[in-house]
């Protein structure tokens, strides 16, 4: 009998070393995982989904040459629905998924709240698209992004339409979000007493006819039509507005510059202008990242190429400090200079990058091109 329970005994041990050899091998196995969010449904998913496919492609890049610290890169998507609560909610469950780090949101009205999840869960946070001066002024150390601030956007828009465009009056129009009328009040502060704002108003993400607020602007006189806000919006604009007999200039910012602002306006798109980074195919910086990109997801979006340099940049940190602790990581960002598809890439104390990428494209013949850089002369 001793002899049997001492067998029995051996077993259980036996087993129970097996057992943790097993679930030891598994926690090796682990990928390091990285999240990103942004709308991947309703009326804004293109852009989510542009930035899904960009990151998706740095990952599987750093896949096939091993991952980063021996493992395998996991991306774990999810769709905020470009509301500011589902983002919480976005954030709280991929913190809870054990993320390494973060890609996104794409609205600013989406970052901001999240941004606070991320901080107190000590996870650094890279987002391809939000504008908003308040996501990096909040003190938080593990905040960035790779593209610029909509003080920077709005003040080269304002530039552009009092030096180069000479006007003397102008109506604007934002979204209510974060986002867009925080474009377009920076617009306005850019534009001092250079130019007068005779008309300025806010209208719902959710409206679909504006004939009312534009028939209210249309006998103050304004020379040009500033809109702070998304594609899906500014394309119902623009087409409402010329529809009405309003045929003055439309400018807008980096949220309309997608071939959908096109699809939706028609011919109404013909002219507009729209501040955004310089063209992507005329960075050498960008080729290969081009041709990569068009042979397995066709044609990217204005955000692709901005979501994988910030998993890049993330994957880079995660190496260069050789370990997924989040602080050890957002600092490596801080002390990075990152040769990216977009450029060089560096940061400041805040997490925003050194320089203002911000150039005036112009819709011709239902394309976009560039039309002019500040400090250049007039087209």
């Amino acid at each position: 009998m001793k002899k049997r329970h001492a067998g029995a005994g051996l077993a259980v041990i036996f087993s129970i070393f097996f057992l943790s050899l097993l679930l030891s091998c598994t926690r090796k196995e682990e990928p390091i995982k990285i999240g990103l969010a942004g709308p991947m449904t309703g009326d804004q998913s293109k852009m989510g989904l542009d930035m899904k496919n960009g990151a998706e492609m740095a990952i599987t890049e750093w896949n096939q040459k091993g991952g980063v610290l021996g493992k395998k890169i996991a991306l774990l998507v999810e769709d905020d629905q470009h509301d500011p609560k589902q983002a919480v909610s976005v954030a709280n469950k991929l913190v809870n998924d054990g993320i390494t780090g973060m890609i996104g949101h794409f609205n600013s009205s989406a970052s901001i709240p999240a941004s606070s999840v991320y901080n107190k869960a000590q996870i650094p946070m890279i987002t391809p698209a939000s504008t908003n001066p308040q996501l990096t002024e909040q003190g938080f150390t593990s905040v960035f992004r790779v593209c610029g601030r909509d003080d920077q956007q709005g003040l080269v828009a304002a530039t552009f339409v009092a030096d180069v465009l000479r006007l003397k009056k102008v109506a604007v129009l934002h979204d209510k979000t974060t986002y867009g009328q925080g474009l377009a009040d920076e617009f306005v502060k850019a534009l001092g007493n250079r130019v007068a704002v005779v008309d300025y108003n806010g209208i719902s993400q959710e409206d679909k006819d504006f004939r009312a607020v534009l028939t209210a602007l249309k006998g103050k006189g304004a020379e040009l039509l500033y809109f702070g806000g998304i594609y899906p919006q500014g394309g119902l604009i623009i087409k409402q507005a010329r529809e009405l007999g309003i045929n003055v200039p439309f400018m807008s910012g980096d949220g309309v510059i997608d071939q959908k602002f096109v699809e939706i306006a028609g011919p109404s798109s013909e002219g507009s202008y729209l501040t955004f980074s310089p063209d992507p195919e005329r960075l050498g910086s960008a080729k290969d990242f081009l041709r990569s990109y068009k042979a397995v997801y066709g044609e990217p979006g204005p955000y692709s190429i901005y979501a994988y340099d910030a998993a890049n940049v993330m994957l880079r940190a995660i190496e260069t400090s050789k370990t997924t602790e989040g602080t050890a990581v957002s600092k490596a960002i801080h002390e990075m200079k990152h040769a990216g598809a977009v450029g060089n890439l560096q940061w400041d104390e805040k997490g925003d990058i050194l320089r203002s990428p911000y150039v005036v494209w112009i819709t011709k013949n239902g394309k976009f091109e560039e039309y002019w850089k500040p400090g250049e002369a007039i087209p």
